[in-house]
């Protein structure tokens, strides 16, 4: 028999049953659909799952924060909903806005009337204009209203000013949302939430409060070994390792933007596609613009690394 969640007494809708047996059906499944996770992030998604809970994943941008959500969702089989927060989102791009050019046509269309009969009164108009009909579901709202199976992703929350986090913050503690034209929105069914942080701001400890906390870093020279072999399973196992090596030499470096494991990816697959089977002195100087997207950080690297042209 599979365990229920455990928010049931807690005032939160019906989380349904768990949707993991064990920590090693986390990381199991994880590795299927193609994310290596360790025993951290296993363990986080485990528990985030039997204690109903939001996910807080902070740490440098290209460490697999986003990726997790979405893994999450294919191991799962629950539809992805993305909220992508930006500077200046607010209510109406974040959780629900009217169709105001639908509404004026239907107010235009009620002030002829149909034929010979007289049109309708404000009140009518307006208990019709502000239905389910006119109403335009973002993703908070979206997410909240399925009935299906749902992974929501917040992504970068630290981008979004103090007034949308509160929002972000009511509507994670009740999983409802108050309309009102139309009244309180109950979630009948929990999402499973993810919220990642590229650390840009600090965010309120109420937020934190309510979510696990999981800080995702670069990966250890092992285990980004065995992400580029299981992404890229072409590429030769030495390669790999070189390719690994050189990419955590780069991370040591002063630089302006250091390398994301999808780019550490991407550079493999650029290997590949060159026809490329190790990467020298020369095979760096000319693919290095896959991983340092800076002029400053290419030179910088040559010359660190001692890779320059010594003409």
């Amino acid at each position: 028999m599979t365990p229920d969640h455990s928010s049931a007494g807690l005032g939160l809708p019906d989380a349904g049953p768990a949707r993991f047996a064990s920590l090693d059906e986390v990381r199991g499944g994880l590795a299927q659909v193609g994310y290596l996770a360790d025993e951290a992030i296993s363990g986080v998604v485990y528990l985030a799952d039997r204690l109903s809970k939001p996910v807080l994943v902070e740490g440098p941008a290209g460490t697999g924060k986003t990726q997790l959500a979405k893994s999450v969702a294919d191991l799962t089989g629950a539809r992805l909903i993305r909220l992508q927060c930006y500077e200046g989102l607010d209510e109406s791009k974040a959780l629900y806005e009217w169709n105001y050019r639908k509404q004026l046509l239907r107010i235009q269309a009620g002030e002829h009337g149909e034929g010979e009969r007289e049109g309708p009164s404000w009140k009518e108009l307006e208990e019709d204009i502000f239905s389910e009909d006119f109403l335009l579901a973002r993703p908070l709202l979206e997410a909240i209203r399925s009935t299906d199976p749902v992974v929501l992703l917040v992504d970068e929350v630290d981008r979004v000013e103090l007034e949308t986090e509160a929002l972000l913050l009511e509507i994670l503690s009740e999983y409802q949302v108050s309309i009102p034209e139309l009244g309180t929105v109950k979630a009948t069914r929990l999402p499973m939430v993810f919220l990642t942080s590229n650390n840009t701001r600090e965010l309120s400890e109420a937020l934190k409060r309510r979510c696990l906390y999981l800080h995702l870093d670069y990966p250890d020279a092992e285990r980004e070994k065995a992400i580029v072999l299981s992404r890229v399973p072409q590429i030769a196992e030495q390669l790999a390792e070189q390719l690994v090596r050189t990419v955590r030499a780069l991370r040591s470096l002063e630089l302006r933007k250091a390398p994301s494991v999808a780019e550490t990816i991407d550079w493999a697959r650029t290997l590949l596609a060159l026809g490329l089977t190790t990467l020298d002195e020369e095979a760096v100087r000319t693919t290095l613009g896959v991983v340092l997207k800076h002029h400053s950080d290419q030179t910088r690297s040559l010359q660190q690394l001692k890779l320059a042209d010594r003409s």
